[in-house]
């Protein structure tokens, strides 16, 4: 399906090329996904700052590698978790890390905010079991 975004520009929409149900890949049944930082109920003065993502007893990869226990991080801002059976959305409540990427630097405007990371496979679908942290709530002066 095609969607017309700014300046008239057309682009397929991403829904139109995946599944409707994706296949889950297996996850090990004692993996982790946790914030290094910042810690729950942490005050960041500015709007810039790094998360940095912890991964234990699986491997971080980028998107696209399809390997046995081995996913990228996915970062949700301000929103619920997804449906574990489809992909990951790719908005600004979904930020994607399909390089691989342990850290990254992001900016919110000021206020309470809550993040959640979620583990995506090789096609940004959830584990299974799905592998997902505490959800924190950070506050942004």
């Amino acid at each position: 399906m095609l969607r017309q975004i700014g300046f008239g520009i057309l682009v397929m929409a991403a829904s139109s090329l995946m599944p409707a149900s994706a296949q889950r890949t297996p996850a090990a049944s004692d993996a982790q996904v946790y914030f290094v930082w910042p810690a729950d109920g942490a005050v960041i003065n500015g709007g810039k700052f790094w998360v940095r993502m912890g991964l234990r007893n699986m491997g971080v990869g980028p998107k696209g590698v399809k390997l046995p226990n081995v996913g990228h991080h996915h970062l949700l801002v301000d929103t619920e978790l997804p449906p574990f059976t489809d992909p990951i959305p790719s908005d600004r409540n979904h930020l994607h890390f399909g390089a691989g990427e342990t850290e990254a630097r992001i900016e919110l405007p000021p206020g309470k905010h809550t993040l959640q990371l979620l583990l995506g496979d090789h096609d940004h679908v959830p584990h299974d079991p799905p592998i997902h942290s505490k959800k924190i709530t950070i506050t942004v002066r």
